[in-house]
């Protein structure tokens, strides 16, 4: 495994993999390495943000990032607000700034939001002083998924520099694949997008990508499989004629995995829509990483939190 220079980290808010640097990215799967240990320890929870209060702002659903996100900000020690919609003053009107700003007058120091705005979080970075974690906005990025999914992948190879990923089916909707794409071609991945064409995004053409319109075409080939979710809920209409046919053409299959490569990785953000995306046989056969993403997530978000934290720290130092 490669070890990031040495940097130091100033950023105090983690808005998206874009804004980062190949060396930022490296900092923060170095440091999450250093964090994956507290999970196997009798004593899970290290004093790091002992006296800190982390807000988790969701304006959407979420399982998976939101209890990672307490998850993680309990092993640091830091007392945790869980904010929901409906149980806010949002519900009656109150604008997302003000709402920030009323919980930074408490004496919060970290906002961890996911919005179904593309740019919420960035906004909120320019409203507040306190620190701010993009989980989710939109259809923009989602940082900290992009992140533990190259932190496996770096777990399971060593390094990224030229593995071939493809990254496959609902690309248009999917915020993962933006940041996916971002992380991994920045750690020297050749990234190639799979799907029909109603579900790629217009501006295809502008990203650092190939694409491919069948899987068949380019499975062989290929070192790690990154499965997304089909998002009905953000579709406005079918962009495929059945289920069925999708699966029939874009689904990892049993019978598709045999002609890949034997030690190919097979990846998925969550959650699974077995039998459509992927058949159970292979999101729980060998190849698949799907729950380490999810364990790995732990440590990335930790680094991730006690990062931002250090630079807000040190800026309130100079300051």
């Amino acid at each position: 495994m490669s070890k990031s220079k040495k940097i130091q980290w100033t950023r105090k808010h983690l808005i998206g993999i874009s804004d980062l640097s190949r060396e930022e990215i490296e900092f923060i799967l170095d440091t999450a390495q250093g964090f994956e240990k507290f999970s196997t320890r009798s004593i899970k929870k290290v004093p790091t943000l002992r006296g800190k209060v982390v807000v988790n702002m969701f304006f959407e659903d979420s399982t998976r990032t939101r209890n990672s996100f307490t998850l993680a900000a309990s092993r640091l020690s830091a007392d945790v607000i869980e904010f929901t919609k409906k149980s806010s003053s949002v519900s009656k009107g109150e604008t997302l700034i003000d709402t920030a700003q009323n919980l930074e007058a408490m004496g919060i120091d970290i906002v961890v939001i996911r919005h179904n705005a593309g740019g919420a979080p960035k906004l909120l970075s320019r409203s507040i002083n306190a620190c701010v974690v993009n989980a989710g906005d939109g259809f923009h990025e989602h940082p900290t998924q992009a992140l533990l999914d190259v932190y496996t992948i770096r777990q399971e190879r060593g390094s990224l520099d030229g593995l071939k990923i493809g990254i496959v089916g609902d690309i248009a909707h999917s915020r993962v694949a933006r940041s996916d794409i971002y992380a991994m071609t920045k750690l020297g991945a050749e990234v190639t997008l799979i799907g029909p064409p109603t579900l790629m995004p217009a501006s295809v053409k502008d990203l650092p990508v190939n694409v491919s319109y069948s899987l068949d075409d380019v499975i062989e080939d290929l070192d790690v499989i990154n499965m997304l979710r089909i998002q009905f809920e953000r579709m406005g209409g079918n962009p495929f004629p059945s289920v069925r046919e999708y699966s029939h053409y874009f689904g990892l299959t049993a019978d598709r995995i045999k002609r890949a490569k034997s030690d190919i990785i097979v990846m998925h953000p969550g959650p699974i829509n077995r039998g459509l995306e992927i058949e159970s046989e292979v999101a729980d056969g060998p190849n698949s990483v799907i729950l380490k993403q999810v364990a790995n997530g732990l440590a990335v978000r930790m680094a991730v939190l006690f990062l931002v934290n250090q630079a807000a720290v040190s800026e309130g130092r100079r300051n």
